[in-house]
């Protein structure tokens, strides 16, 4: 029979390994005694979190807390999960209490910074980002959330630069492979894009997220949707005030029939952006399923 202790310590390289199904199991078949304590709780959230079940995580972490006291990482898991699931108040009261039993945590700060950056605290972000770095300048976290900084600052540029410093640093890591997917996907780039998630779901085939992406960024990245890159590249919004203004700005300087041809070009642009995406859709689900 295998020791309690040797389970406990199963369970996390499990965890580890991304096989977070079986560590929950593996934490599940402990013995009483060890199943309540500190470190099984933090490994049911962990697990929990990989897997985005968070409302088990807040019941789990919530549990932990009742039965073996304060402890950081359950805080930051708690304040992790409410987030997502957008009850800010009680995450930030939870990434508080967790920072004050662990200040200089590079990854409760960064959680901490994420929540800020949720309720558009850019600036105090920012600062605590830069504490969290200060510490441990390459830890995922880091990246992960100087990344999202970026992302919501609309700065595309130091977004798609700190994917690359990301994957450079941890090269393999599903959560580098994503955000360097998103990053290209962003600046229109959507072959790199494909290639980067389909990475990340192949290192992590757990999370949904990453097969998805794969599953999108393959259909935009047809050779039929090439007339329609400048779209995803601009946005709806300023694509149409491009269109717009060039039509109206050619009629206006005399050239009514050139501004009459863009106009037309522009209706069989907009009715292919209609009819393109869902055409090639099932013809990429044909081909996989095939």
């Amino acid at each position: 029979m295998i020791a309690p202790e040797m389970q406990l310590a199963r369970a996390a390289h499990l965890l580890e390994v991304n096989r977070p199904e079986q560590a929950l199991a593996e934490v599940d078949r402990l013995p009483a005694a060890l199943a309540t304590s500190p470190a099984a709780f933090r490994l049911r959230a962990a697990a929990l979190t990989v897997l985005d079940r968070w409302d088990d995580v807040v019941a789990v972490a919530r549990q932990g807390l009742a039965e073996a006291g304060p402890d950081a990482e359950l805080l930051g898991r708690l304040g992790l999960a409410l987030r997502q699931r957008r009850e800010h108040p009680l995450a930030e009261r939870a990434l508080l209490d967790a920072l004050a039993i662990e200040p200089e945590s590079p990854w409760l700060l960064c959680q901490y910074a994420d929540l800020c950056t949720a309720v558009g605290q850019t600036d105090k972000a920012e600062r605590l980002v830069a504490r969290a770095a200060a510490i441990v300048p390459d830890a995922p976290a880091v990246f992960a959330s100087r990344f999202q900084l970026a992302y919501v600052r609309g700065d595309d540029r130091a977004a798609e630069r700190i994917a690359r410093e990301f994957l450079g640093a941890w090269p393999g890591n599903p959560a580098a492979l994503a955000l360097h997917g998103i990053a290209a996907a962003r600046r229109g780039r959507l072959v790199t894009a494909h290639r980067a998630f389909g990475q990340a779901a192949a290192h992590d085939p757990t999370d949904a997220d990453y097969t998805d992406a794969a599953w999108e960024t393959r259909v935009y990245a047809h050779p039929l949707l090439l007339p329609l890159r400048p779209l995803y590249r601009l946005g709806m919004f300023r694509t149409w005030l491009l269109a717009v203004g060039l039509i109206v700005l050619l009629s206006a300087t005399g050239l009514k029939v050139l501004a009459g041809l863009f106009g037309l070009a522009w209706v069989i642009f907009c009715v292919w952006s209609w009819i393109a995406p869902p055409l090639v859709r099932r013809l990429v689900l044909g081909r996989w399923r095939s």
